[in-house]
């Protein structure tokens, strides 16, 4: 086979192993494509569990304030039954103890023995009963008050209980919504999760097949680069053969024209200028 059917031959193959590696590079654009547009999504999805996990972690917060706060409200509750049993077993034993004379009755009578000590002349014995007498009544109507003020704070623990009551079951309520929110936002975050490792290992995937990709397209250049390296070089031996042929065409009619023109000279014969030159420069070289 002549060299140029061999360059003939090795420019066909480089078509083919060009288009295939336009090709190969165009499927490894493709590959990278899809594995930015993955790996770009990996990206939005570690912030999108950052961002829920944030907000988790501020419920989680919230959570544990409402459950400080119930902890609180329960102990301070307990400590108002505890008072309120307290008072009520007092105002029991008061009342159990009430004089058999009403509070007004008793009362009355003190202000009427008040009034006539300030107001009537008594004698020293007089003076003292009387002063027994409300002493007595003093110390029922004590009794009285006591119970009023016992019957008075029951009434207020209960207010108080009430309201505490009322605060325990809205806080309550916030604590269930909450932690329901705090449930939902770590699931959601746990989803988040799963998919960014999905699709992390498919992006990694993808990368791993555009790199193959690449490599193939690499040692199709190579190849391309081979044959291209072997064309040229037979090239140059074409090109070489080809100047050596020329200068061979070339000193061959060199020879014949100096010949001739010799025969000119021995014949006696004008000689052209360029016949006469080419003489000239022979002579010389001879000389050299």
């Amino acid at each position: 086979m002549s060299r140029q059917q061999t360059i003939r031959e090795l420019e066909q193959k480089l078509s083919v192993l060009r288009e295939q590696k336009d090709k190969i590079d165009a499927e490894a654009d493709e590959w990278a494509k899809k594995r930015d547009k993955l790996n770009e999504r990996f990206r939005n999805l570690r912030e999108e569990t950052s961002k829920l996990r944030a907000e988790r972690d501020a419920a989680n917060e919230v959570v544990r304030n409402l459950k400080t706060n119930r902890s609180e409200l329960k102990a301070r509750i307990h400590g108002k039954i505890d008072e309120l049993n307290k008072v009520k077993q007092e105002a029991k034993t008061l009342a159990e103890k009430r004089p058999p004379r009403s509070h007004q009755v008793l009362q009355k009578e003190f202000e009427t023995l008040e009034w006539r000590i300030q107001t009537t002349p008594l004698t020293v014995q007089e003076e003292n009963e009387i002063i027994e007498q409300v002493r007595e009544i003093e110390i029922q109507l004590i009794v009285y008050r006591k119970l009023a003020r016992a019957n008075q704070r029951i009434l207020e623990l209960r207010t108080e209980l009430k309201a505490l009551d009322a605060e325990g079951k809205e806080c309550h309520g916030r604590l269930s919504g909450t932690a329901k929110r705090s449930q939902e936002l770590h699931e959601k975050m746990l989803l988040k999760i799963e998919e960014s490792k999905k699709t992390k290992t498919e992006a990694d995937s993808l990368h791993r097949v555009f790199t193959q990709t690449r490599e193939k397209s690499k040692q199709t250049r190579d190849e391309v680069n081979s044959l291209l390296a072997k064309a040229r070089q037979l090239e140059l031996e074409i090109r070489g053969e080809e100047d050596k042929k020329r200068r061979q065409n070339e000193a061959t009619l060199r020879d014949k024209l100096e010949r001739q023109a010799r025969e000119k000279l021995r014949k006696g014969e004008k000689l052209t200028w360029e016949e006469f030159q080419m003489l000239g420069e022979k002579e010389v070289d001879t000389e050299d």
